[in-house]
């Protein structure tokens, strides 16, 4: 077991690691999918591309996240997270101002969006693991909170890349929200974002620390990546929650064009995509809160339910519409809190990069698919509308797999996070002596 001797940072309290986490990720990947709709006309217009293209430039960026992931998800375990996620967040922000310097030629279009996926792959994983390493008790409402400061960047992202795109054109546009980007992303990690107990060596962690005349282990509990793999929690969750960013994502990336459709203006179907943030903001938040507190496997059919009624009401006038947003938005936020707490409750700590880096890649996947759906439904048919009900039984189906996932196998720990604030390395203990204990129980229990 590897050791090393580091004096503890200024002591702050966690919830700035979850302000600086927000923060970061409110200008990275979701700030450019959440605008992805407002650039479909006016590049459809420019270049002469079909919807299916423009919108298909965010599948290929889905399709770079995946490997970004899988990548990221191999390192975020072996390095401390600054070193992970300032280098990513830069050449994310670099790959986006690309976009705007492309010429109208479809295969080179494609590149730097793929890059924009490659790189901003490795700005979730890191931060995400660094808000859950600090919290137990509260754990859903950090992700939530985190979560909510990002779907306050996708509400407040359409309002000023729209205000952008009319005043410089789409190409501008790009760029200048690739330097609010770089900005805020470096600013916030450098300041705020660590893990608890996190120890390194040149960035490399290390699995023990010494205090005094001690060693204390930094082992956490859980599953290893091949263990995890083995049980059906894993694939319960990752095709559970693939199946609604399949829906979700399918519907947000085509919500202006098609609520333009059916009969609203640009401008009001542009402000559609402000209401679906600030629900899905009001979701996470709220939904953190109630997820700590209420069976994830109970919290999550439901909510993977509600947004077949929105789909209903999606339909003119704006007053109705808007409602119906509203409900898919809370819906997908208080959906977003899951996938971190579902992982930790289910296969715990000791390897979280390694299996939820995967699990978001088939998430990323099923949201890739989704506008192609859509796109191709609209491309060959003319309408959105025969594609809706198929979206209905996709969220059916993810719903029946959240269900039937069982009891936790890693409660939380009483009073963790009251400890992990006050002395973080005594927290490390008791998961250290969880680890200890658990190792022969968690992989059997996690099978049944």
């Amino acid at each position: 077991m590897s050791s090393v001797t580091q004096p503890d940072p200024r002591r702050r309290s966690p919830w700035w690691v979850v302000i600086g986490a927000g923060t970061a990720n409110a200008v990275g990947p979701q700030m450019y999918m959440a605008t992805t709709g407002l650039f479909v006309l006016p590049i459809v217009e420019d270049t002469g591309f079909s919807r299916t293209t423009v919108t298909g430039a965010y599948s290929v960026a889905a399709v770079g996240m995946v490997i970004g992931l899988i990548i990221a998800s191999r390192l975020v375990d072996r390095y401390a997270a600054r070193y992970i996620l300032v280098p990513a967040f830069v050449l994310f922000a670099a790959s986006m101002a690309t976009i705007g310097l492309m010429p109208p030629v479809e295969a080179i279009y494609f590149i730097p969006c793929f890059f924009v996926g490659f790189f901003g792959g490795g700005t979730a994983v890191p931060a995400t693991r660094a808000v859950v390493s600090w919290f137990d008790n509260n754990r859903a409402l950090a992700v939530g909170v985190v979560t909510g400061i990002i779907g306050l960047g996708a509400a407040l992202g359409p309002i000023l890349a729209g205000a952008l795109i009319e005043s410089v054109g789409w190409r501008q546009t790009y760029g200048y929200l690739a330097l609010i980007a770089v900005l805020v992303s470096v600013t916030m990690i450098t300041l705020f974002v660590r893990g608890r107990a996190e120890r390194h060596v040149r960035g490399r962690l290390v699995q023990a620390t010494h205090v005094g005349d001690r060693d204390v282990s930094l082992e956490l509990p859980g599953l290893t990546f091949g263990e995890a793999l083995r049980t059906r929690q894993f694939w319960g969750i990752a095709l559970g929650l693939g199946m609604v960013g399949l829906v979700i994502i399918g519907l947000q990336v085509h919500l202006v064009p098609m609520m333009t459709d059916r009969g609203l203006s640009n401008d009001q179907a542009g402000q559609l995509l402000v209401i679906f943030g600030l629900a899905s903001l009001v979701g996470r938040v709220v939904g953190g809160f109630i997820i700590d507190r209420v069976h994830g496997s109970i919290v999550g059919p439901i909510v993977m339910l509600a947004p077949i009624a929105g789909m209903f009401f999606l339909e003119p006038p704006f007053s109705t519409a808007a409602l119906a947003v509203a409900f898919i938005g809370v819906a997908f936020g208080i959906e977003g809190d899951l996938l971190a707490l579902l992982i930790t409750r289910y296969l715990g700590m000791r390897s979280f990069g390694q299996i939820i880096g995967p699990v978001q890649a088939m998430f990323i996947l099923g949201s890739a698919v989704g506008p192609l759906l859509l796109g191709f439904g609209y491309d060959q048919l003319g309408s959105y509308d025969p594609v809706i009900p198929v979206l209905m039984g996709i969220l059916v189906i993810g719903a029946v797999l959240i269900a039937t996932l069982g009891r936790y196998v890693y409660p939380a720990v009483d009073g963790f996070d009251r400890l992990a604030a006050r002395d973080e390395l005594a927290a490390a203990e008791v998961l250290s002596g969880i680890a200890e204990s658990d190792d022969t129980r968690a992989p059997s229990a996690a099978r049944t």
